[in-house]
């Protein structure tokens, strides 16, 4: 396995694997984040982590204030920690650095949901497509409006959205190219006519905002600078609770309505369209488990053509 290096050494390596890799900026100062706490909490070279370090790592996490003035963190908060952690120590196993990484089998026992749905996803609402229509066409301003269209027309998730640039919009090909981030296989995802119109009109009023070489597609208005997490999820709540699709106040998933709920959307409703299973899990990236299986054998044209008739028209 080679000289044991430092934490912060072995940090170093692993967000210059990533940067690589080609991970958005985004992805990398959170798993650097994610890292730096996991190191002062275990008080240790993280060589040498075992189960009881990561316990106390999510009894850590456990105690904090979450976001948004709730009280505890949410689930996909420690989930995105928990993540964070998995690819630093997959990057460690593949360097030869620890003989297995131990957080898949902890992340078995204690990062699972509580209250499980179907193929243990936590059950969150589905809307219609009439909602969902009703959700995007009564949003006034034009930002917010290609936030919530282009979610639920991808199905990408909160953290893919937030990392993509001007430059990653094909718009002959009516294609986005995401940043490699970890999670996600096929990094190329296609939008419709409507949602090229509103993501046109963001644009038009983004360029007239921002000034200089910045190339984010979505930004902060009061500062220019990169959405974040916070900020999409008070678009998608604020505007959802405004047409009573969300009550922050409860516990109850299916009574909210976040940013990952508009992937759930995606999914159900390009299923009820009639879009082949392999297809879905291709646009969504969801992770390949063969080295050859039929993803591979997957035409980009045929995706496209299916997802343009698959997709649902909002009417915008």
């Amino acid at each position: 396995m080679g000289a044991v290096k430092s934490n912060a050494e072995l940090l170093d390596e692993f967000l210059q694997d990533a940067r690589i890799r080609g991970w958005s900026q985004w992805a990398i100062k959170s798993s650097e984040y994610t890292l730096k706490i996991f190191f002062k909490q275990i008080g240790k070279n993280c060589i040498d982590v075992d189960m009881d370090d990561l316990r106390k790592y999510l009894i850590y996490l456990q105690s904090r204030p979450g976001r948004m003035g709730r009280t505890k963190p949410s689930y996909a908060t420690i989930k995105k920690n928990i993540d964070n952690l998995a690819s630093f120590y997959e990057y460690l196993e593949f360097e030869d650095r620890v003989v297995k990484s131990p957080v898949p089998k902890f992340r078995q026992r204690y990062v699972q949901p509580l209250s499980s749905g179907k193929n243990g996803d936590v059950p969150r609402q589905i809307i219609t497509v009439r909602q969902m229509s009703e959700l995007v066409s009564t949003t006034v301003d034009s930002q917010e409006k290609a936030v919530i269209c282009l979610l639920a027309k991808t199905g990408i998730r909160a953290g893919e959205l937030i990392a993509i640039d001007l430059e990653d919009i094909d718009w002959a090909n009516l294609s986005i190219k995401l940043k490699p981030n970890g999670k996600r296989s096929n990094l190329t995802v296609f939008f419709d006519n409507e949602c090229g119109k509103v993501l046109k009109r963001w644009i038009s009023s983004r360029n007239a905002l921002v000034k200089g070489k910045m190339q984010a597609l979505f930004v902060i208005p009061v500062n220019c600078h990169r959405i974040n997490h916070s900020f999409v999820t008070r678009i998608i709540e604020r505007n959802a609770a405004r047409i009573g699709l969300h009550d922050e106040k409860s516990g109850d998933l299916s009574k909210r309505f976040t940013p990952h709920c508009c992937r759930h959307w995606f999914t159900t409703h390009m299923r009820k369209g009639g879009m082949p299973r392999e297809y879905i899990k291709e646009l969504r990236g969801d992770t390949r488990g063969e080295t050859i299986d039929i993803y591979d054998h997957i035409d980009m044209e045929e995706l496209k053509a299916a997802y343009l008739e698959c997709v649902p028209k909002l009417g915008i």
